[in-house]
């Protein structure tokens, strides 16, 4: 009986009032701004048309609600956060609500930043509770996360944290026989540097080569992102490296002596992670810029010297130095 009814009332709208059925289609409407709309959990369909008439996302709750159980399916509205417009088709909102489109909330934390970097971001993003501390170095993975409003940030953050976990189990097992890393934790260590050194993804891998060499005959990294570390807590520098920054013992200073930093400069990515599990085979043991945002790599010390010299006449010429 309820069927036939339905059916009675859909011909009567189609047949007598095509006006009615406007709506469902978006027909001369334009739609507004976005907004926020929350379905709660175990909302039925009649309760969601109120609240979508109380927040002017549709005109008539009880034209919205029959118009979506004569054209709309039986699925269920799924409870979450949405962002709908006012003038949007009816059909459009209800198919979202169906299918749990929720509205998503994201925050990117990218590949090299500072753990001082990502509790800043983590406190800054609005909507989340309570604040963090800066986490341990290396800790995090850098990526996208979601989240939802009202979420404590420290549980967000504890997502980042298990993410770097699971990736570094993952990637562990991968390493090769190049590598030269004798732990997971030293592997963050080495990635962290190599992440500083260069934007540039297709270097990664003979950066991690270079260094792996110089770990492998106990030559000493120097790597500048080491020694601005503990000047910054990761941060840039903003300036050239003093000489009495380069002769400080501060536990990161690599120029001081061989092996890795005390501990990382920065959260590595993935990929440098994977960089230094499988360095590429190179007999380069030094580098340094091209100009181009790329480095060139040199086996020998005087080979070294005169790309450092090439470099420093660039620079000279973008009156740099």
């Amino acid at each position: 009986m309820r069927r036939a009814l339905l059916a009675l009332a859909a011909l009567l709208i189609l047949l007598g009032a095509p006006l009615a059925v406007a709506p469902w289609f978006g027909w001369g409407s334009e739609p507004g701004a976005g907004q926020s709309f929350v379905v709660e959990r175990g909302a039925s369909l009649s309760g969601v048309a109120r609240d979508l008439e109380t927040a002017g996302l549709v005109s008539n709750a009880g034209q919205f609600r029959l118009l979506a159980r004569l054209l709309g399916g039986d699925q269920p509205v799924q409870a979450g956060r949405y962002r709908l417009r006012a003038g949007q088709a009816w059909a459009d909102i209800l198919a979202a609500l169906q299918k749990g489109e929720v509205e998503r909330f994201a925050v990117t934390i990218p590949e090299g930043w500072p753990a001082v970097l990502v509790a800043e971001r983590l406190n800054a993003v609005p909507g989340l509770k309570g604040k963090v501390a800066v986490p341990a170095e290396g800790s995090v993975l850098p990526d996208t996360y979601d989240y939802q409003p009202g979420e404590d940030r420290a549980v967000v953050l504890k997502r980042m944290q298990a993410a770097m976990t699971k990736a570094l189990a993952d990637l562990w097992p991968k390493r090769t026989a190049r590598a030269v890393v004798k732990s997971p934790e030293d592997a963050i260590v080495l990635a962290s540097i190599v992440e500083k050194e260069t934007g540039k993804a297709s270097e990664r891998r003979t950066i991690a080569g270079v260094y792996s060499n110089r770990l492998r005959i106990g030559m000493k990294l120097d790597a500048d992102p080491t020694v601005i570390y503990p000047i910054t807590a990761g941060k840039p520098l903003g300036r050239r490296i003093r000489r009495s920054e380069l002769n400080r013992d501060t536990g990161y200073n690599t120029y001081l002596k061989p092996g890795l930093p005390r501990g990382p400069i920065a959260n590595p990515g993935r990929d440098s992670i994977m960089a230094v599990l499988d360095p590429a085979e190179t007999d380069a043991l030094y580098f340094v810029a091209d100009g181009s945002g790329g480095h060139v790599f040199a086996k020998t010390l005087a080979e070294q010297n005169a790309n450092r010299e090439r470099w420093f006449a660039i620079r000279r010429q973008r009156g740099e130095m």
